[in-house]
C-alpha cells in the first residue's frame, strides 16, 4: 500500500438512489481501472453487495445499521482489506440512516493518511424530499447533506418544477457554499465529480455523539447449514428493517413477487432473487417498484423491508415462504 489511493464516500438518506449512482459510476468507469466499494447498510442481509458484484469491482459489505459503532472495527477491517487489494479508487457507502463524519474523521486518521487520499464527500437528495417535513426534520438527513462536498439531485425525472426551485434555492442558501452541485436522473453521476477534493473538515470528537441501537455485527449474514431460510432484524433511528435469507435451491414466482411488491406499503425494499425467469434485483422507493435482470446464477435470495412503523414481519414472513415454496 505504497500509494494513496482515491477515496470518495456516496451518502445519502433512505431512497435518494445511492445504489444507482455508484453501479453508474461503475459501469462507466475507466476500463483499465480496478475499483473497491465498501458498503454499509442498516439492514442485515447485504442487497447492495449483491447488485454491485455484476460490475466487477472489489466489494466488502459492513451489514447492520451503522459501520463506525464498535470502535470502527468493522468498518477499518473492511477498509484495511480493500486497501490491500490495491484498487484504483475506492467507494465508501454509509447507510442511509447514517452520516459520514465518523467516516471522514477515520479516513483522516494517521491509521490511512498515508494510504487514503480522501475526495469529495457526494450527497444525493431527492429534490422532492427537501419540502417533507419527516425528512427535512431528521438530524440524519441535514447531517449528510451540510458536510457533503458536493450535492446531487437524483430523480429529476420524477420531480416537478416546484421541486427543482427548492432544490436549488437550498444550494444557493448554502453557508459555506457547495464546491458542486447538479440536477441528475436515474444517478448519472459525472465521473469528473470524484477528483474533487473534499474541504469539509471534521472537528476533533465530531460525529462521536450519536447513539443508537443496532443487531449485532457480524462478517456477513450467512444461512445456517441444512437451513432453507434465515431471518433477521434491526431498528433504530425510528426505522425498523426485517431481511431474510433463502436457499439458492428455492425459486420465487416472478409474477407473484412482483405483484407483492407493488401492493407493500413499506417505505424501503430492496431484493435480489432468484425467481422462476432467472436472478433479478427489485428496488422499492416511494411507491415506485424498479426491476432489473441480473446474471447471477446459484445466488441465495435476499430480500431487506425497511419502513418507520413495526411491521407484521411474520404475516410478511408467511406470504414470501409460499411464494418461494418453502415450507416450515
Amino acid at each position: 500500500m505504497s500509494s494513496r489511493v482515491p477515496t470518495n464516500i456516496i451518502t445519502g438518506f433512505l431512497g435518494s438512489g445511492k445504489t444507482t449512482a455508484i453501479l453508474h459510476l461503475l459501469k462507466t468507469k475507466p476500463a483499465d481501472e480496478n475499483w473497491a466499494v465498501l458498503v454499509n447498510e442498516f439492514g442485515e442481509v447485504g442487497i447492495d453487495g449483491a447488485m454491485m458484484s455484476e460490475q466487477g469491482a472489489m466489494i466488502k459489505e459492513v451489514p447492520g445499521g451503522c459501520m463506525c459503532c464498535t470502535a470502527g472495527v468493522p468498518m477499518s477491517v473492511g477498509i484495511t482489506a480493500l486497501l490491500r487489494q490495491k484498487p484504483d479508487r475506492l467507494l465508501i457507502e454509509p447507510t442511509g440512516l447514517g452520516h459520514p463524519k465518523q467516516v471522514m474523521a477515520t479516513l483522516r486518521s494517521p491509521q490511512y493518511q498515508d494510504y487514503v487520499d480522501l475526495k469529495a464527500t457526494i450527497a444525493l437528495v431527492d429534490p422532492r424530499n427537501l419540502s417533507d417535513e419527516k425528512y427535512y426534520s431528521n438530524q440524519n438527513f441535514a447531517d449528510q447533506l451540510a458536510c457533503a462536498d458536493v450535492v446531487v439531485g437524483n430523480k429529476v425525472d420524477q420531480c416537478q418544477v416546484k421541486d427543482i426551485d427548492r432544490f436549488n434555492a437550498w444550494i444557493t442558501d448554502q453557508v459555506p457554499p457547495k464546491v458542486f452541485s447538479k440536477l441528475v436522473k436515474y444517478g448519472e453521476l459525472p465521473l469528473e465529480v470524484l477528483d474533487i477534493h473534499s474541504v469539509y473538515s471534521v472537528a476533533k470528537n465530531e460525529g462521536d455523539d450519536h447513539h443508537h441501537h443496532h443487531a449485532q455485527m457480524e462478517p456477513q449474514f450467512q444461512l445456517p447449514p441444512g437451513e432453507a431460510y434465515s431471518r433477521r432484524e434491526n431498528q433504530g433511528q425510528g426505522y425498523f428493517s426485517c431481511g431474510w435469507l433463502f436457499g439458492a435451491e428455492y425459486q420465487f414466482d416472478f409474477d407473484l413477487l412482483l405483484s407483492m411488491l407493488n401492493d407493500i406499503t413499506a417505505e424501503r425494499v430492496k431484493a435480489v432473487v432468484n425467481t422462476s425467469r432467472g436472478c433479478y434485483a427489485f428496488n422499492v422507493a416511494k411507491g415506485v417498484v424498479s426491476v432489473n435482470e441480473m446474471s447471477l446464477e446459484g445466488f441465495e435470495s435476499r430480500i431487506e423491508v425497511i419502513d418507520s412503523s413495526l411491521m407484521p414481519w411474520d404475516q410478511l414472513e408467511d406470504v414470501l415462504l409460499e411464494l418461494a415454496g418453502v415450507h416450515k
